[in-house]
């Protein structure tokens, strides 16, 4: 049983390192059109990455022919199934560049705006790759309004917003919590500003109302009025939109002394 497996295991080695062997020998010939034949081959079985290999080395052999079409839309995909979505995205789009008349130019131009949407990091790091996949797909939309894939892209963008709206809370929460009551309130007043539906909208106005009474109640008399004015104005926003809401009677505390503040 033991020799059996033994062998079977160095038949497996064998057959894996003449696979090896005869693909080194491929990348070495120059043979293009066997490479050509070959890479589609490897890219139908799925060998995104041998298949990849290839299409770079014959890439500029074949440009101007028949052939480049082609091989420049699979070797995009190559990098898109290899989850390369930068270059995988570069691709598409230097294919749509390229090839401005091709059947397939709609769908590269949306699969370089796919690419970059998943190439969007999560919501704590920095989202400029974000801001760069919305506009990809808003242009999408712009070129293609008639495409069947709008609805996607809208979709997709909904969900990167949803992405930024969510860094701009935790920042202006963050300041909140810091008692930083000065920055609290200018991020919180943009956040309503760029994301007026937020589902956080309550609680941004309550922590906006909490943070200009602190801001008021704590600055110089100069100051003093303006800034109370100000919260007061915050507490009306709040009250007139969830007068029951889940911090009602909080609010309505900090108005009592806004207005014992206003009465000194």
């Amino acid at each position: 049983m033991v020799k059996r497996l033994s062998l079977f295991c160095l038949l497996i080695t064998a057959l894996i390192l003449s696979s090896c062997s005869k693909y080194q020998k491929l990348l070495k010939s120059t043979d293009n059109d066997l490479k050509y034949n070959k890479s589609i081959e490897y890219y139908d079985k799925g060998e995104y990455y041998r298949a990849q290999q290839l299409f770079d080395q014959i890439l500029v052999f074949y440009r101007g022919t028949d052939k480049a079409e082609k091989i420049s839309y699979y070797n995009a995909y190559c990098y898109y199934k290899q989850k390369d979505y930068i270059l995988g995205g570069y691709y598409f789009n230097n294919f749509v560049n390229t090839f401005p008349s091709s059947p397939f130019s709609e769908e590269c131009s949306f699969m370089g705006a796919y690419c970059s949407y998943l190439d969007s990091p999560n919501f704590s790091l920095d989202q400029t790759n974000t801001l760069s996949a919305i506009s990809s797909l808003q242009l999408f939309i712009n070129q293609y309004p008639n495409s069947q894939r709008v609805d996607q892209c809208n979709q997709l963008i909904d969900e990167l917003r949803a992405k930024l709206e969510k860094k701009a809370f935790n920042i202006a929460m963050l300041y909140y919590r810091m008692d930083d009551y000065k920055a609290s309130i200018i991020c919180l007043t943009n956040l309503l500003k760029e994301y007026p539906d937020t589902k956080e909208r309550e609680k941004v106005l309550f922590s906006l109302l909490d943070a200009k009474y602190k801001y008021a109640i704590n600055s110089i008399p100069e100051k003093k009025k303006e800034r109370i004015e100000s919260a007061m104005d915050a507490y009306r926003i709040i009250n007139s939109e969830y007068p029951s809401g889940e911090y009602a009677t909080q609010s309505s505390t900090i108005q009592k002394n806004l207005l014992k503040e206003t009465n000194q």
